[in-house]
């Protein structure tokens, strides 16, 4: 419903990589712009990421708020609130049709890229709600260490570097520097997790227990 928040993620069938290069990295990250809106979306994909990011404008009939989002290899995870009645649902139909189309035409395939249906997860304002944000973007720090949720940080140097270096992931405009700062909502992130760039990511890497 309106005004709930919501995490979605979906992966690959078979646990297969979706993104192949930048290029599909680049296409999600503006699908995720572009079908933020209740009407229909003339792809102007090409024309959009020619411009400077300052003149990226967020939609005026958006269905939900992004709040944080990171994508990984073979997976995807979107925290978002519904701003009209039934919006995630909508938003992850649209971004994830319209990646699988073009995915499918890029590399002359047919069929099913995701693992079905997104799993869409109403997130409740308890205990673990402030974590949520933590979880979607430690999620980058698997692919420097595989086992680091099992056996700790290894190098907690390297990862805070690689986490905020890491372009598929709004981590970077939430903690002050603007990577895609047109998809998030980020004064509806700080109002609801009741923090600022600077404690949220002093908060972050606390979690991680690297620093």
């Amino acid at each position: 419903m309106k005004g709930d928040i919501f995490h979605i993620l979906n992966r690959g069938v078979e646990k297969r990589k979706i993104f192949l290069d930048e290029e599909d990295y680049l296409r999600f990250v503006y699908n995720l712009y572009d079908f933020n809106d209740i009407n229909n979306v003339v792809d102007s994909y090409y024309q959009r990421r020619e411009k400077s990011l300052s003149d990226v404008r967020r939609p005026n009939n958006e269905i939900v708020d992004v709040l944080c989002w990171c994508l990984m290899p073979n997976h995807i995870h979107l925290l978002v609130q519904e701003k009209v009645n039934g919006g995630t649902s909508l938003y992850s139909k649209k971004i994830i049709g319209g990646y699988t189309k073009y995915f499918n035409d890029s590399n002359e395939r047919s069929g099913v890229l995701f693992q079905g249906r997104s799993k869409i997860i109403l997130i409740k304002k308890d205990k673990h709600f402030i974590h949520m944000p933590y979880y979607i973007f430690s999620n980058p720090v698997k692919l420097i260490e595989s086992y680091w949720k099992e056996k700790g940080i290894k190098n907690s140097k390297k990862a805070i570097q690689f986490l905020e270096n890491y372009k598929w992931s709004s981590f970077s405009d939430i903690t002050g520097k603007d990577n895609f700062p047109f998809i998030i909502n980020k004064k509806l992130f700080f109002e609801f997790f009741d923090t600022n760039k600077k404690q949220f990511k002093k908060d972050f890497f606390e979690w991680l227990n690297i620093v």
